[in-house]
């Protein structure tokens, strides 16, 4: 039987609930967003629940792929947030168990959910998006529920225009207003009436209207009558006044699902064999049709193969002679005709081109496609080794900090995948590159924030950016120096006096050496400098056993070293003449 070590059974137990939380949260929220996306292809058709559930089901299905990198971020960033907010993540450390190793199952698991996306992306997906598409295009074609308004004309009646004054509770319309443009508008009709009641059929394929104590009038214009005199001639038309009137119009209002089998046919209903067999064949079609117009275009060109025939050295002939020969009639033919027949086969062969181009992008659709079913899984491992790290970095749990950076860099992701898909999908990139685009930004991020988390590295301490900074600008810290509680060693001050004088000197000489202001644009390292701040450092070392107060003091007057063990090279002079005053003040009280 297999028995898990506790430390990563804690780690599991600590991880799962956490995930299976965020990928519940995210689901909702990408679902929400999808679903005010096609809103308006749901309210006002009259749907019933089970195609809404239906629909709903299809859409977190197909949301998953999205969803399931930013709960693996954001769970992962909790969780390390969470241990380290706790200092259960220090405890682990202090106890000789490195991160990775803390990592470890997490890492398993996180490969068997990136691998069990893939097969999801690969075989699930397909089936899932032919069925959701089919039904949001069936959702779009379905006409929507009869509700007409009140002082409103209403159009979603195909070919007719209806306006209703008021409505009673019985059904009843008063005062309607129809118009009729379902043969033309030029053969428009326009019935006025008391009022009127409108029912469905029993299919829901047509609409009986009933109107009561109306009129009607017709244009009677043929639209096929296109004779000069007729347009300047009366319009005859018709009228009619009735006291009941019966209307049948044709109004589909079932719904009805369209055949999915065309949309099998596409990129998106393909798994990975299905797409790479469509692209060797397509991207054979392609080189076919290539071969043939280039072919044509050979052939078409002036350089004709002429089969059968002797072919008997000509002489020279200047076509420009020829052409300056002709009158001008017949220099004006000669270019009619040249100009129609080079418009002619550049409209060919645009044509054409619109084939190549439109073969092209099928092509690229379905590599766009295959590489997506690896670009999920990768997404999962990539953002696992960019929110551990940095939920241990940071030591913030809950759903504040943890949330706000995940999203951040979700959004970002989700550009640069954006930004990759249609550099692909237009040519302007290869496939490969821009489906991979995103993970290449974010591969080198997930590999620094590992190796700082790894070695416990602060990179997000303001105060180490703020100390880094003053050190490239040249300010420095002041040196703090406090008596300690208990000395176990008393300094030798007569030996210290005689190393002092002898840093004083050393400083003195320095200062008088010539050219030393070339060590402001050198980045070599100066040794005769490092010496120098080595034996103030240990000077200060040793005096800092001092039980005098005042020594004390006066040891937090020497500046700080920086660089490259050294004081910075622009205040060189400045630093070394404070090093020789000071050591030259330490000397004398000593």
């Amino acid at each position: 039987m297999l028995r898990l070590k506790r430390l990563y059974r804690f780690m599991l137990q600590t991880f799962l609930p956490l995930f299976i939380m965020t990928f519940g949260i995210c689901l909702f929220i990408v679902l929400m967003q999808f679903i005010w996306r096609y809103i308006d292809d749901m309210v006002g058709k009259g749907l019933g629940m089970s195609v809404l559930a239906e629909m709903f089901l299809y859409a977190a299905l197909f949301l998953v792929p999205m969803a399931l990198p930013l709960a693996v971020l954001l769970s992962s960033l909790m969780t390390f947030g969470n241990l380290g907010e706790r200092l259960e993540l220090l405890a682990m450390k202090s106890a000789g168990v490195s991160l990775i190793r803390i990592m470890r199952p997490l890492i398993i698991l996180i490969v068997c959910v990136s691998t069990g996306a893939f097969f999801f992306q690969n075989n699930m997906i397909p089936l899932v998006q032919v069925k959701l598409y089919g039904l949001l295009y069936s959702m779009r074609q379905k006409s929507p529920e009869l509700d007409i308004p009140q002082g409103a004309f209403y159009s979603e009646i195909t070919g007719f225009n209806v306006y209703v004054k008021e409505k009673e509770k019985s059904g009843l319309l008063k005062d309607m207003m129809i118009y009729d443009y379902s043969e033309g508008f030029n053969n428009a009709r326009v019935i006025v009436a008391d009022s009127g009641r409108l029912k469905t059929s029993t299919d829901k394929k047509f609409l009986a209207l009933t109107l009561y104590k109306g009129e009607s009038f017709e244009n009677l214009n043929n639209e096929s009558d296109r004779r000069p005199q007729a347009k300047t001639a009366a319009v005859p038309y018709r009228r009619e006044s009735f006291d009941t009137k019966e209307i049948l119009i044709g109004f589909d209002a079932n719904f009805t699902r369209v055949d999915e089998s065309f949309l099998q046919n596409e990129y998106m209903g393909k798994n990975l064999e299905s797409l790479q067999t469509s692209i060797d064949s397509m991207t054979l079609r392609l080189d076919s049709i290539r071969d043939t117009n280039a072919q044509n275009i050979l052939t078409a060109s002036y350089r004709r193969t002429i089969t059968g025939k002797t072919i008997e050295t000509a002489a020279h002939v200047n076509f420009d002679s020829l052409y300056q020969a002709a009158s001008h009639a017949e220099k004006a033919g000669i270019l009619s005709r040249a100009r129609s027949s080079a418009q002619e086969v550049k409209d060919q062969y645009a044509i054409r081109s619109l084939t190549v181009a439109d073969e092209a992008q099928r092509i690229r659709r379905h590599f766009t496609e295959w590489h997506k079913k690896f670009t999920v899984s990768a997404a999962c491992l990539l953002f696992f080794f960019i929110g551990a790290p940095l939920g241990a970095i940071i030591r913030k749990g809950g759903l504040g900090v943890p949330v706000i950076i995940s999203i951040f860099l979700f959004i970002f992701y989700y550009i640069l995948d954006n930004i990759g898909l249609k550099m692909a999908r237009t040519g302007v990139w290869e496939a490969w590159q821009g489906m991979w685009f995103s993970a290449a930004v974010l591969a080198p991020l997930g590999i620094f924030l590992t190796y700082k988390a790894v070695n416990d590295s602060v990179i997000l301490n303001a105060d180490t950016y703020l100390n880094a900074l003053k050190n490239l600008i040249g300010i420095r810290s002041g040196r703090k120096v406090e008596m300690k509680e208990v000395i176990i060693y008393s300094p030798d001050y007569e030996a210290l006096r005689i190393r002092l004088e002898k840093l004083t000197s050393d400083c003195e000489s320095r200062l008088s050496a010539r050219r030393h202001w070339r060590n402001r644009f050198t980045f070599r390292k100066d040794t005769a400098a490092m010496q120098l701040a080595a034996e103030m450092e240990s000077i200060v070392e040793e005096l800092g056993n001092s039980d005098r107060i005042l020594i004390l003091n006066k040891l937090m007057d020497y500046p700080l070293a920086g660089g490259y063990g050294i004081w910075q090279r622009w205040q060189f002079r400045r630093e070394i003449q404070i090093v020789q005053r000071v050591s030259r003040e330490l000397a004398e009280m000593i």
